[in-house]
């Protein structure tokens, strides 16, 4: 049998991203199960001739929900785009701190999306959506300021574990999960 080496036990933060992400795919999975049954109904009553007219408006926000939420979802896998070519050309320390500044202006970013779309919910307080009356715009818009907060988090946790990382482990390949 060859040699291997144990893995090192999990963090609270990472134990924690892995939990976080199971219920971000799980809202992943319901959304996308939710557009598709949606646009199948909307195709079959379209055949039929019955065509429904709530079915556009509801699938565009279904997309954006899905867009939104699974940004948060990759977010937490580190599944956006890494230079680490780029990252690798650095010393070894610049590396670091590199990382730790690039977290801070994601979740600066994400903080302000968030902030501005808690500030939009009042201005569509009165608007509903066209095909629904009975559905508030707030509702539908909702998505800005929970996948903000939601990635705020994801990005935290990262944040958290490269600042802990001792600085000699922290590789370009590594870190440059974490550049988006």
């Amino acid at each position: 049998m060859p040699h291997t080496e144990a893995a090192a036990p999990a963090t609270a933060t990472q134990r924690f991203r892995r939990h976080y992400g199971l219920l971000l795919e799980w809202v992943v999975m319901a959304l996308m199960v939710a557009l598709a049954v949606e646009v199948t109904l909307g195709v079959v009553f379209r055949a039929i001739g019955q065509s429904l007219v709530w079915y556009d408006e509801v699938a565009s926000i279904m997309l954006a929900w899905l867009t939104f939420y699974g940004s948060a979802l990759a977010s937490v896998k580190r599944a956006h785009i890494g230079c680490p070519e780029v990252v690798d050309q650095l010393p070894s320390a610049w590396k670091r701190w590199l990382g730790l500044l690039t977290q801070l202006l994601v979740i600066a970013f994400f903080a302000l999306l968030g902030w501005v779309g808690l500030q939009i919910m009042p201005i569509l307080a009165g608007d509903t959506l066209v095909s629904l009356p009975w559905v508030p715009m707030n509702f539908a818009q909702s998505v800005i300021p929970i996948s903000a907060a939601l990635i705020v988090v994801a990005e935290a946790t990262h944040l958290i574990d490269l600042w802990l990382a001792r600085p000699q482990a922290v590789s370009g390949a590594a870190l440059a999960d974490g550049l988006h």
